[in-house]
Protein backbone atom coordinates (compact mmCIF):
# COMPACT_ATOMS: atom_id res chain seq x y z
CA UNK A 1 0.00 0.00 0.00
CA UNK A 2 3.04 2.17 0.79
CA UNK A 3 4.32 1.69 -2.81
CA UNK A 4 1.02 2.65 -4.26
CA UNK A 5 0.61 5.50 -2.42
CA UNK A 6 3.95 6.57 -3.45
CA UNK A 7 3.16 6.12 -7.11
CA UNK A 8 0.37 8.10 -7.33
CA UNK A 9 1.81 10.98 -5.36
CA UNK A 10 5.06 11.24 -7.96
CA UNK A 11 2.02 11.00 -10.67
CA UNK A 12 0.02 13.76 -8.86
CA UNK A 13 3.17 15.88 -8.70
CA UNK A 14 2.04 16.05 -5.00
CA UNK A 15 4.78 18.42 -3.11
CA UNK A 16 2.77 20.35 -0.23
CA UNK A 17 -0.26 18.35 -0.63
CA UNK A 18 0.99 14.74 -0.39
CA UNK A 19 -1.17 13.91 1.95
CA UNK A 20 -4.15 14.37 0.08
CA UNK A 21 -4.76 11.87 -2.51
CA UNK A 22 -4.04 8.72 -0.53
CA UNK A 23 -5.48 5.38 -1.84
CA UNK A 24 -6.84 4.43 1.80
CA UNK A 25 -8.79 7.57 1.57
CA UNK A 26 -10.58 6.43 -1.50
CA UNK A 27 -9.03 8.81 -4.13
CA UNK A 28 -8.87 6.54 -8.05
CA UNK A 29 -8.34 8.16 -11.48
CA UNK A 30 -11.27 9.28 -13.28
CA UNK A 31 -10.36 7.22 -15.83
CA UNK A 32 -7.20 4.38 -17.05
CA UNK A 33 -4.85 6.82 -18.64
CA UNK A 34 -4.58 5.28 -21.22
CA UNK A 35 -7.12 6.12 -23.58
CA UNK A 36 -10.71 7.45 -23.60
CA UNK A 37 -12.63 4.14 -23.61
CA UNK A 38 -14.52 4.47 -20.17
CA UNK A 39 -16.07 8.60 -21.90
CA UNK A 40 -18.41 9.04 -24.57
CA UNK A 41 -18.60 12.36 -26.54
CA UNK A 42 -21.74 14.15 -26.28
CA UNK A 43 -23.52 16.84 -28.38
CA UNK A 44 -20.55 18.33 -30.42
CA UNK A 45 -18.03 17.81 -32.83
CA UNK A 46 -14.80 19.18 -31.05
CA UNK A 47 -12.26 16.55 -31.22
CA UNK A 48 -10.23 15.02 -28.11
CA UNK A 49 -6.70 13.41 -27.88
CA UNK A 50 -5.10 11.84 -24.46
CA UNK A 51 -1.24 12.03 -24.90
CA UNK A 52 0.87 11.38 -21.72
CA UNK A 53 -1.88 11.70 -18.92
CA UNK A 54 -3.48 15.19 -20.74
CA UNK A 55 -6.72 15.18 -22.53
CA UNK A 56 -6.86 18.28 -24.79
CA UNK A 57 -10.07 19.51 -26.21
CA UNK A 58 -10.21 21.42 -29.55
CA UNK A 59 -12.76 23.26 -31.04
CA UNK A 60 -14.64 22.40 -34.34
CA UNK A 61 -16.19 24.78 -36.44
CA UNK A 62 -19.63 24.14 -37.35
CA UNK A 63 -20.37 22.88 -33.84
CA UNK A 64 -22.45 22.93 -31.11
CA UNK A 65 -21.27 22.79 -27.46
CA UNK A 66 -19.33 19.10 -27.06
CA UNK A 67 -18.70 17.42 -24.07
CA UNK A 68 -16.67 14.48 -22.87
CA UNK A 69 -18.49 12.54 -20.48
CA UNK A 70 -18.10 9.47 -18.29
CA UNK A 71 -19.78 6.45 -18.58
CA UNK A 72 -19.74 6.34 -15.09
CA UNK A 73 -22.39 7.93 -12.94
CA UNK A 74 -21.19 9.55 -9.70
CA UNK A 75 -23.71 11.20 -6.87
CA UNK A 76 -21.82 12.69 -3.76
CA UNK A 77 -17.94 13.24 -4.33
CA UNK A 78 -14.35 14.98 -4.39
CA UNK A 79 -13.20 15.35 -7.69
CA UNK A 80 -9.58 16.98 -8.47
CA UNK A 81 -7.81 17.86 -11.67
CA UNK A 82 -5.80 20.61 -13.40
CA UNK A 83 -6.68 22.58 -16.44
CA UNK A 84 -5.57 24.55 -18.59
CA UNK A 85 -7.58 27.02 -21.59
CA UNK A 86 -7.16 29.15 -24.10
CA UNK A 87 -7.57 32.93 -22.94
CA UNK A 88 -10.37 33.62 -25.66
CA UNK A 89 -12.27 29.93 -25.22
CA UNK A 90 -14.32 29.22 -22.29
CA UNK A 91 -14.66 25.91 -20.60
CA UNK A 92 -16.01 23.77 -17.52
CA UNK A 93 -16.55 20.57 -16.25
CA UNK A 94 -20.12 19.25 -15.71
CA UNK A 95 -21.13 17.22 -13.07
CA UNK A 96 -24.16 15.35 -12.31
CA UNK A 97 -25.11 15.77 -16.00
CA UNK A 98 -26.83 13.68 -18.15
CA UNK A 99 -28.61 13.34 -21.81
CA UNK A 100 -32.22 14.98 -22.37
CA UNK A 101 -34.91 12.16 -23.10
CA UNK A 102 -36.99 14.63 -24.24
CA UNK A 103 -36.71 17.99 -25.71
CA UNK A 104 -37.88 20.79 -23.72
CA UNK A 105 -38.00 24.59 -25.18
CA UNK A 106 -35.36 25.35 -27.09
CA UNK A 107 -33.41 22.47 -25.77
CA UNK A 108 -33.61 19.17 -27.92
CA UNK A 109 -33.85 15.76 -26.76
CA UNK A 110 -30.41 14.14 -26.00
CA UNK A 111 -28.61 17.84 -25.04
CA UNK A 112 -26.46 17.19 -22.18
CA UNK A 113 -27.72 19.01 -18.96
CA UNK A 114 -26.68 20.03 -15.52
CA UNK A 115 -24.46 21.85 -13.28
CA UNK A 116 -21.12 22.89 -14.74
CA UNK A 117 -18.20 24.36 -13.00
CA UNK A 118 -16.25 27.12 -15.24
CA UNK A 119 -12.84 27.11 -16.55
CA UNK A 120 -12.17 30.68 -18.34
CA UNK A 121 -9.14 32.92 -17.80
CA UNK A 122 -12.05 35.90 -18.18
CA UNK A 123 -12.02 37.55 -14.50
CA UNK A 124 -14.19 35.93 -11.71
CA UNK A 125 -15.94 33.22 -13.91
CA UNK A 126 -13.41 30.05 -12.76
CA UNK A 127 -14.88 28.07 -10.28
CA UNK A 128 -18.46 29.36 -10.15
CA UNK A 129 -21.27 27.29 -11.01
CA UNK A 130 -23.29 27.35 -14.30
CA UNK A 131 -26.58 25.80 -15.46
CA UNK A 132 -26.03 24.03 -18.49
CA UNK A 133 -28.88 23.74 -20.96
CA UNK A 134 -31.46 23.96 -18.02
CA UNK A 135 -32.44 27.96 -18.44
CA UNK A 136 -31.18 29.13 -14.81
CA UNK A 137 -28.04 30.69 -16.28
CA UNK A 138 -25.15 31.05 -13.03
CA UNK A 139 -26.40 29.47 -10.10
CA UNK A 140 -23.39 31.13 -8.33
CA UNK A 141 -24.56 34.81 -7.85
CA UNK A 142 -21.25 36.02 -7.81
CA UNK A 143 -21.00 35.44 -11.88
CA UNK A 144 -24.37 37.20 -12.65
CA UNK A 145 -23.81 40.24 -14.55
CA UNK A 146 -25.51 42.44 -11.51
CA UNK A 147 -22.91 40.79 -9.06
CA UNK A 148 -20.73 43.68 -8.33
CA UNK A 149 -16.54 43.95 -8.89
CA UNK A 150 -15.81 43.14 -5.35
CA UNK A 151 -17.40 39.49 -5.77
CA UNK A 152 -14.83 38.41 -8.77
CA UNK A 153 -11.35 36.81 -8.51
CA UNK A 154 -8.17 36.38 -9.70
CA UNK A 155 -7.66 32.98 -8.47
CA UNK A 156 -7.00 31.56 -11.76
CA UNK A 157 -3.48 32.23 -14.20
CA UNK A 158 -3.97 32.99 -17.54
CA UNK A 159 -1.94 30.32 -19.78
CA UNK A 160 -0.99 28.30 -16.67
CA UNK A 161 -2.18 24.76 -15.43
CA UNK A 162 -4.63 25.41 -12.60
CA UNK A 163 -5.74 23.37 -9.36
CA UNK A 164 -9.36 23.05 -9.10
CA UNK A 165 -10.85 20.89 -6.15
CA UNK A 166 -14.81 20.25 -6.52
CA UNK A 167 -16.87 18.78 -3.46
CA UNK A 168 -20.17 18.08 -4.10
CA UNK A 169 -22.32 16.42 -1.02
CA UNK A 170 -26.33 16.79 -0.90
CA UNK A 171 -27.31 19.93 -2.24
CA UNK A 172 -23.95 21.97 -1.65
CA UNK A 173 -21.04 22.66 -4.07
CA UNK A 174 -18.09 23.74 -2.86
CA UNK A 175 -15.26 25.06 -5.39
CA UNK A 176 -11.50 25.53 -4.99
CA UNK A 177 -9.13 27.43 -7.58
CA UNK A 178 -5.07 27.06 -6.40
CA UNK A 179 -6.35 25.91 -3.06
CA UNK A 180 -8.74 29.24 -2.68
CA UNK A 181 -12.05 28.93 -1.79
CA UNK A 182 -14.49 29.95 -4.89
CA UNK A 183 -17.71 29.01 -4.98
CA UNK A 184 -20.24 27.44 -2.07
CA UNK A 185 -23.72 26.98 -3.32
CA UNK A 186 -26.86 25.20 -1.58
CA UNK A 187 -29.26 25.07 -4.54
CA UNK A 188 -31.94 22.58 -3.49
CA UNK A 189 -33.85 22.89 -7.02
CA UNK A 190 -30.58 21.97 -9.16
CA UNK A 191 -30.24 18.56 -6.74
CA UNK A 192 -33.95 18.11 -7.00
CA UNK A 193 -32.86 17.52 -10.53
CA UNK A 194 -29.63 16.40 -10.98
CA UNK A 195 -28.76 14.32 -7.58
CA UNK A 196 -26.54 12.50 -9.58
CA UNK A 197 -25.13 12.07 -13.12
CA UNK A 198 -22.28 12.14 -15.54
CA UNK A 199 -19.01 14.21 -15.32
CA UNK A 200 -18.30 15.71 -18.90
CA UNK A 201 -15.26 17.84 -19.73
CA UNK A 202 -16.56 20.85 -22.28
CA UNK A 203 -15.32 22.06 -25.28
CA UNK A 204 -17.42 25.27 -26.07
CA UNK A 205 -18.49 26.16 -29.09
CA UNK A 206 -16.56 28.90 -30.82
CA UNK A 207 -17.51 31.34 -33.95
CA UNK A 208 -14.96 30.24 -37.72
CA UNK A 209 -12.65 33.26 -36.19
CA UNK A 210 -11.73 31.94 -32.37
CA UNK A 211 -11.54 28.49 -33.93
CA UNK A 212 -8.76 26.20 -33.30
CA UNK A 213 -8.99 26.92 -29.73
CA UNK A 214 -8.15 24.46 -27.11
CA UNK A 215 -8.54 23.25 -23.13
CA UNK A 216 -6.51 20.26 -21.44
CA UNK A 217 -7.52 18.68 -18.35
CA UNK A 218 -5.11 16.47 -16.41
CA UNK A 219 -4.40 14.43 -12.83
CA UNK A 220 -8.00 14.03 -12.48
CA UNK A 221 -8.74 11.96 -9.74
CA UNK A 222 -12.46 11.30 -7.65
CA UNK A 223 -13.16 10.33 -4.38
CA UNK A 224 -16.91 8.85 -3.60
CA UNK A 225 -18.18 10.70 -0.61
Amino acid sequence: MKKLILMMCGVLACQSMAGEYKASDGWVPLFNGNDLSEFIVEDGKATYELKDGVITGTTAVPSPNTFLATIKEYGDFELVFEAKVADELNSGVQIRSRSRVEAEGRFPAGRFFGPQVEIAATKGKSGYIFAEATGRGWLSPEARPEASIDQRHDYFKKGEWNHFRIVAKGARIQTFINGRPVADLADEEIHKTHPKGHIGLQVHAVSAKLHPMSVSWRKLYIREL
